[in-house]
C-alpha cells in the first residue's frame, strides 16, 4: 500500500530499537490474533481486536485510511486478512472462518513516530499435507531471508534461495507484489522482490548496515499470477483461485547479520 520514496533511507541504533518497539506491538497483535482463530470466528472480530490492542498502545493502524491509485475507497480497516485464495489486502467483514480455510493477517502499526510490519497465515481446524507444506514453505522462505541476509551482498542472492525454495516444491512466487523498505513511513525504498528476474536486475541493491526492510514472501499453491477480485481493487485473489500464504517480517541489517524486529523479542 502507498508509495515509496526514492532513497533509501539507513537508520541508526536507535531508530532501530524504536522501530522494534512498534515490531513487539504488531507481534502481541498478531499473537492474540492467533489465539482467536477457530471456526465460527468472523474476521471482522479479528480486526476488532488488532483495532483495540492498537489503540490502547497508543498506537496507530498502518493500514486504516490508505488510498490506492485504482482503488474506489482508502482502506476500512486495520488489519488485512486474506481468505484462501487472497494473497494480501483482503478487507475485514462478516466472513465466517470455516474448517480447512488459511488466513494471512497482516498487521503494520505506527509507534512514536516508527512502523513494524508483519504478517501470518494461519490453517482454521487441521490443514491438509499439502496446505500445511504451503504454510511451511512459505515460512522458510522468510526464514531463508534472516539466515542469509548480511552486509554487503546483493538482495538477488537472497531472493534467488528464497524463490528456488518455494518452486522446488511445486508452489509459484508471486510476482506483482514484493516486500519494501520501512521506518518512519511504511513503504519507502528499496523495493524487495522474492523472486530474481533478468529484467529485475536494475533494482538490485546492496545491503548494508542500517537498512530496515519488510521481507514478505506471498506463495501460491497454483500458478503464480494475481489479480483484483472485485471493483474494490483491494483484496488480490490467485487468478486460478489456488490457495495461497503470506509471512512477513520487519527485519534490519546490522554489521555482522540481521535482527528480526517483530517477532516480540
Amino acid at each position: 500500500m502507498g508509495s515509496a520514496s526514492s532513497k533509501i533511507v539507513l537508520k541508526s541504533a536507535r531508530e532501530i530499537e524504536l522501530m522494534r518497539a512498534a515490531g513487539r506491538l504488531v507481534h502481541r497483535v498478531l499473537s492474540a490474533i492467533e489465539a482467536q482463530i477457530r471456526p465460527g470466528t468472523t474476521t471482522g472480530e479479528l480486526d476488532a481486536l488488532a483495532e483495540r490492542m492498537i489503540r490502547e498502545a497508543g498506537a496507530t493502524a498502518l493500514f486504516k485510511g490508505v488510498r490506492s491509485p485504482q482503488a474506489r475507497y482508502p482502506f476500512p480497516a486495520s488489519i488485512c486478512t486474506s481468505v484462501n485464495e487472497e494473497v494480501v489486502h483482503g478487507i475485514p467483514g462478516d466472513r465466517v472462518l470455516k474448517p480447512g480455510d488459511i488466513v494471512s493477517v497482516d498487521c503494520g502499526v505506527r509507534l512514536n513516530g516508527y512502523c513494524g510490519d508483519a504478517a501470518w497465515t494461519f490453517a482454521v481446524g487441521r490443514p491438509s499435507r499439502r496446505v500445511q507444506e504451503l504454510l511451511d514453505t512459505t515460512r522458510e522462505a522468510l526464514e531463508i531471508a534472516v539466515r542469509e541476509l548480511r552486509p554487503h551482498i546483493y538482495w538477488s542472492v537472497i531472493a534467488r534461495q528464497m524463490q528456488r525454495c518455494v518452486e522446488s516444491r511445486g508452489f509459484g512466487v508471486v510476482r506483482e507484489f514484493v516486500g519494501h523498505g520501512i521506518g518512519r513511513q511504511m513503504h519507502e525504498e528499496p523495493k524487495v522482490p522474492n523472486y530474481v528476474e533478468r529484467s529485475g536486475r536494475a533494482a538490485d541493491f546492496e545491503l548494508l548496515p542500517g537498512m530496515t526492510l519488510a521481507i514478505e514472501p506471498m506463495v501460491t499453491a497454483g500458478d503464480p499470477a494475481v489479480e483484483f477480485r472485485d471493483r474494490d481493487c483491494w483484496s488480490v485473489v490467485t487468478r486460478d483461485r489456488s490457495l495461497a500464504a503470506h509471512f512477513e517480517h520487519t527485519v534490519a541489517v546490522t554489521e555482522t547479520g540481521a535482527t528480526v524486529l517483530s517477532n516480540g523479542s
